[in-house]
């Protein structure tokens, strides 16, 4: 196992609860998946809309098994593999990917939340879990980039509920609380580079109010000894088969399986097992 953080970034990610690789899919690696996530009708034909409080969207595809595409390829390469199983401690398994994108203008925000605040009502015991943003064009402020509190994983998970429009957020109470004493990160990115973060890490996003359009691509893992104890919309255990870092320049522009629906989630906005009630929280999927 080769992960590319050094000690310090390593910190970082147990410290901060996220850290940012600079450059780690190269200009062709990262052209390739732009290509793909444009061209691919795969994921076109998979194309859903989630709405923020005000109306505004950002297009999704959401896909469970990462398959042999450039996209796929991408998220089992050996050093984003041995990085997750370098953060998480042992074994993972690809929980699912999602391509996020806002439109210039008209792309939606994202209220604070935890990914464990959904994940945790899928049946997965512990946070064990961690996901990868990659840049696919440059995020900054103006176009709506990804923003951290700084350390709020070590708060543990909180409470979410359904919040207005289609999304789940955290407890906004706990939320302001935790901004007087956590600082706000904007995590200003470009092509080609990838924020790993942990699930219990607060996070959100502002509307793209530029003229760019901002995309990124995130691939999430779960380790393998946190199975799931019930079945849910995203896999259970699944042994990942990891390839060399050179399969993805290798393998070109392949698309995705168009004949693998499995992999794929609904483009409905959210089936009913999507939003189940627990108590008084709702369990969704950003």
């Amino acid at each position: 196992m080769t992960s590319v953080l050094d000690s310090d970034q390593r910190a970082a990610f147990d410290r901060d609860g996220y850290v940012i690789v600079r450059g780690f899919f190269d200009p062709v690696e990262i052209g390739l998946l732009r290509e793909a996530m444009e061209k691919d009708p795969t994921i076109s034909s998979h194309v859903y809309n989630r709405g923020d409080a005000e109306g505004a969207v950002t297009r999704m595809v959401t896909w469970n098994h990462p398959g042999d595409s450039v996209y796929g390829l991408a998220a089992r390469c050996a050093k984003m593999v041995d990085t997750m199983e370098d953060v998480l401690g042992g074994e993972v398994y690809h929980y699912h990917s999602k391509l996020t994108a806002k439109e210039p203008y008209e792309g939606g925000a994202w209220e604070w939340h935890q990914d464990y605040g959904y994940w945790y009502h899928n049946g997965c015991l512990f946070p064990l879990m961690a996901s990868a943003m990659t840049a696919l064009d440059t995020a900054n402020r103006d176009n709506g980039c990804l923003q951290v509190l700084r350390g709020s994983h070590h708060m543990g998970r909180i409470e979410h509920g359904l919040l207005e429009g289609e999304q789940v957020g955290g407890d906004l109470t706990r939320v302001e609380e935790a901004k007087k004493h956590l600082e706000l990160v904007y995590c200003e990115m470009a092509p080609g580079d990838v924020l790993f973060f942990h699930c219990n890490t607060l996070h959100r996003s502002d509307q793209n109010r530029s003229a760019n359009r901002r995309w990124t691509m995130i691939s999430c893992y779960n380790a393998a000894r946190n199975n799931p104890y019930r079945a849910h919309h995203h896999p259970s255990y699944t042994p990942l088969s990891k390839v060399p870092d050179s399969a993805i320049a290798a393998a070109g522009l392949r698309f995705g399986d168009a004949g693998n629906e499995d992999a794929f989630l609904a483009k409905a906005t959210a089936p009913a097992e999507l939003t189940k009630k627990v108590g008084a929280v709702f369990a969704r999927e950003q």
